[in-house]
């Protein structure tokens, strides 16, 4: 089963989803079918970009549930219909063609990514003046040691200067 999964190319599995979800967005179909296989489409090309490629292999397996829930609920044209099974169907080699993808760029996946009171991960973003633990452009941490104060270097005096000449244009600006 592993040799059969690894064989498949994400690529084309979710050219084919997208292909799918495309044509039955027209009809009464899963209104979220197409933006995911879109975002996947993104998250495939994207080779730096781990994060995007968990998001979409999370969202398209959620949405093989509300894809049954979905169809339970709402009545559909019989090849309509067909054409969502099939794409359901189309799902589950796709979400484990995109796990294997996903652990061949190096990235995990192990549930939310958080582990027990772990929430340190991949910093997203960072607080401005320096609130992170790693510190940024020059700004103490907060929680870092208080340095000695540094003292103040005083430049040589300089010889008075002569007052400057009056402009001759006496509108224009003149720079000090």
């Amino acid at each position: 089963m592993a040799d059969f999964i690894q064989a498949l190319d994400p690529s084309k599995l979710v050219l084919v989803g997208t292909a799918l979800s495309f044509v039955t967005s027209g009809f009464s179909a899963p209104v979220y079918n197409l933006p995911i296989f879109l975002f996947g489409m993104y998250a495939q090309e994207a080779s730096e970009a781990v994060q995007s490629l968990k998001a979409f292999t999370f969202l398209l397996g959620g949405s093989m549930f509300y894809d049954i829930i979905w169809m339970f609920n709402h009545s559909q044209h019989w090849f309509i219909k067909f054409l969502s099974i099939l794409l359901l169907l189309l799902k589950v080699p796709t979400t484990f063609a995109f796990v294997t993808a996903l652990q061949q760029r190096g990235g995990q996946f192990s549930g939310l990514g958080i582990r027990g009171n772990d929430l340190s991960g991949a910093t997203v973003w960072s607080m401005p003046g320096g609130f992170t633990s790693g510190g940024r452009d020059g700004y103490q941490n907060v929680d870092s040691p208080v340095d000695a104060p540094k003292p103040l270097s005083v430049p040589p005096a300089q010889p008075p200067s002569q007052p400057a000449a009056a402009p001759s244009n006496p509108g224009a600006y003149q720079s000090v």
